[in-house]
């Protein structure tokens, strides 16, 4: 049963979202300040946190902020839809984005998919005998040293890794994309974040050993 952290200062959403998880197999510890929130993640194990940006004692990007330096997942629940907070947010690390009210069914899809994509569960994987990726601590190494990923290109990176050896379209992947970053996100952008991805994990970008593309088909992560 995965246990959750909701950090949420409306106590009737609390309870409802409370009330329905738990009938997900979720276990589910609810925070209405950012004073509980922190002191939860300093004392508590979860999986996933979910985090309200506006709370009565200040915001939740400051519990962002531990939350990462904690290793936690994260999603934001926030009642602003607008672009710069939601970059704001993804920026931050942010695993997915979701501008209330939201349909319950959504949200468990949504968090169904955040803990598959954050790798709680894994490991390291072994990219190629230079990198690396650490699920545990949300970081890519290359030769000894941490690389610096955005939130959205260790997301992709995660994406590939999750489907190693299978071939991700690209309609798939800015599905998956979107799931976590918006509707901003767009076929271009994804063309974008492939070639930084490339240029940070491999040795020669121009021709990639470990994110292959299938020639009208897609890409595909090789397997190790």
């Amino acid at each position: 049963m995965s246990k959750i952290l909701l950090i949420e200062d409306d106590i009737t959403l609390a309870k409802g979202l409370s009330e329905y998880l738990s009938l997900e197999d979720f276990t589910v510890y609810a925070a209405g300040t950012k004073k509980e929130g922190l002191e939860a993640i300093g004392s508590e194990s979860f999986e996933l946190a979910l985090i309200d940006i506006s709370l009565p004692d200040g915001n939740g990007f400051s519990i962002a902020e531990a939350a990462k330096e904690a290793s936690l997942p994260f999603i934001f629940l926030t009642a602003s839809g607008d672009e710069y907070t939601t970059v704001a947010g993804l920026e931050l690390g942010a695993l997915d984005y979701i501008a209330k009210p939201f349909r319950p069914r959504e949200l468990l899809s949504r968090i169904k998919n955040a803990i598959r994509l954050s790798g709680a569960r894994g490991g390291v994987v072994q990219l190629s005998d230079k990198v690396k990726v650490d699920t545990k601590r949300g970081i890519a190494i290359k030769e000894g040293e941490e690389l610096f990923l955005s939130a959205l290109e260790y997301k992709l990176l995660l994406i590939f890794i999750n489907n190693r050896g299978s071939v991700l379209t690209r309609a798939k992947l800015l599905e998956c994309i979107w799931d976590a970053a918006g509707e901003f996100v767009n076929d271009n952008t994804l063309s974008v974040y492939i070639k930084r991805l490339r240029d940070k994990i491999e040795d020669d970008p121009q021709n990639p050993k470990i994110i292959k593309t299938v020639r009208g088909l897609g890409y595909r992560l090789e397997v190790q």
